[in-house]
Order: structure tokens, then sequence, then C-alpha cells
């Protein structure tokens, strides 16, 4: 039972296109995709979480897909407050009280905030890379150079050079961090196209451009935001049953996901897996709807 499109939800900012599997009445899990993916990340989970007795959805965030802006005037913003708000409405508009949610990457954000700030509405969370909030007090302080070098494109993106690559090589430039980003991967040249569409959604090259410029101090946020960035600067923990992914093999650098144990105060899972790289969910299917099954009630 793989994903199909189901629509789209309105909400106050957006209308959010998502694609579901499973049962209607099942329990309900939302899995969310990074950049510069797309739901299709999901297909081979999804028919897994379904056949488990599951509702699966898995939303496009905001600037991918056929999710689209209501206002033209709206800031684009890509800052992490919107993507956990955008999942919070999308949750809303569809009367999802509560659910599993499992996500990486910029979905994998999104669903991180919301388990801390809103641990009511999640019943458990599976987050690639740990504690997955952005430290914005601290961002300009500079890391080790190793790590550093592999962040190149969000140094890219900070000029408008970098804003006029995405814009005009986009499939090639993303392409080229799908296989940068997950070295062992020797299906990402193949999976790639099927997510090529959803990159050229009108406010892509925006909404990119904004998070890589917010998340630096080197674009304002969105007001409307400004409240939910106060909570998350003061790093709320989360406390509700998780299961934190490692890549083993991410091309992305950084810090081991176990360094941010204390992060979390419930029960709590940490596995690392040897030789996936960034894209946990397409790379390892197997893998991470075990995690997600792990936090489903019993059947």
């Amino acid at each position: 039972m793989a994903l199909s499109p189901a629509g789209h939800v309105t909400t106050p900012v957006l209308d959010i296109g998502y694609e579901h599997a499973g049962e209607r009445d099942a329990p309900p899990v939302i899995l969310l995709h990074g950049f510069p993916y797309d739901v299709r990340a999901f297909d081979d989970v999804s028919t897994a979480l379904a056949d488990r007795g599951a509702h699966v959805l898995a939303p496009y965030l905001r600037g991918f897909g056929p999710t689209r802006f209501r206002d033209r005037t709206t800031v684009r913003s890509g800052q992490q407050a919107a993507l956990a708000q955008d999942l919070l409405d999308f949750m809303d508009a569809l009367d999802i009280e509560g659910a599993v949610l499992a996500g990486y990457d910029w979905g994998g954000r999104a669903a991180c905030i919301t388990a801390a700030l809103h641990p009511e509405r999640v019943r458990g969370l599976v987050t690639v890379d740990g504690y997955n909030v952005q430290d914005l007090a601290h961002a300009g302080e500079p890391t080790d150079p190793e790590w550093e070098r592999t962040y190149w494109y969000q140094y890219y993106f900070h000029s408008e050079r970098g804003r006029l690559g995405l814009e005009r090589n986009r499939d090639a430039l993303c392409e080229l961090l799908w296989r940068t980003w997950s070295p062992t991967w020797a299906g990402a040249n193949a999976a790639f196209p099927a997510s090529t569409a959803s990159l050229h959604n009108p406010d892509f090259v925006d909404v990119v451009v904004h998070s890589y410029r917010h998340r630096f101090g080197l674009a304002e946020g969105d007001p409307r935001y400004q409240e939910l960035e106060d909570l998350i600067a003061h790093e709320p923990p989360i406390s509700v049953p998780t299961v934190v992914l490692e890549s083993g093999d991410d091309g992305v650098g950084g810090p081991s996901a176990a360094e941010d144990r204390d992060c979390f105060t419930g029960p709590y899972t940490h596995r690392l897996l040897p030789g996936v790289g960034h894209n946990v969910p397409q790379e390892a299917p197997g893998a991470f709807t075990e995690a997600v099954a792990s936090l489903l009630p019993p059947r």
C-alpha cells in the first residue's frame, strides 16, 4: 500500500499537499522530509507501516511539491519556527489530536520542536541525528574545520551568486547534494529524478535561501513566528518516547547524535546505522520502519 496523493489541506498560511497510505481510522504517523528531498523518501517506509496498521501521512514542506502559500505577500520563510508551526497547523486541519512523528533534516527539525513544545500532541518521535533544533544564539561560532567544509552549500546560499546558482542549476546542484551527503548509497542517482518535480515549486528558491540565511542571522524571520522562536531558544527538552537514528556515513559533518542524550528526558533509544548516509528513510527503509513501528500501539 504505497503512498498516494490525498489532495491538500488549508491552514492559515498554506495549502499543504500531502500523500497517505493505510486506513484512515488507524493510528496516525506523520513522516516529514528534508531538503532537498520530498515525500518519495518514504515510499518503502509508508508501505511497511501501513501493513503494520498505521495511517501514514506525508506532507510536502513549504516550498516543495504541490504545497503553496495562500497569500503572495507572505514572507517565504524557511525558518525552523515556520516549519514547526506548519506541522501543527497540518495536524489541526486534519483533526489529528496526536501522532507519531518521524523525520530527518528540515522535517526532523519540525518534529523535534513540536515534540518539545507540544508533547501532548506527539505519541512518539523518530529523529535522525538527535536533537535537531538550531541554536540561533550561537550560530556564528565556528566548529570543526572538517565539518565546516561540508557546509559549503549553506555559505553559497548566503550570496546572491548562490541564489542564482540554485535558481538556474537546481537539479544539478541538488543531485550533487544527494550524492555527496549519501556517499555510500549507490541508488542516489537513480532515485533523484522521482523527486525533481518537487524542487520546481515556485517558492522553493526563496524558502531555501531564507532558511540558510536566517539560521546564521543574515535574514530577519517572519514576525508571526517570533514568539515561537523565543520558546525554541530556551532549548526545551523532549519528553516523549524517542528513537534517535544516527547516520554512520553522513556526508554532512557534525557531532554524534549521542551527544544530545541530555536533551531527551523520556524513554530513549539510540541506534547507529553504519554505511547509511543523510537520507535515512530512503537508504535504510527497514531501519526507519522498525524505529517508527516500535512507537506504535500494539495491534
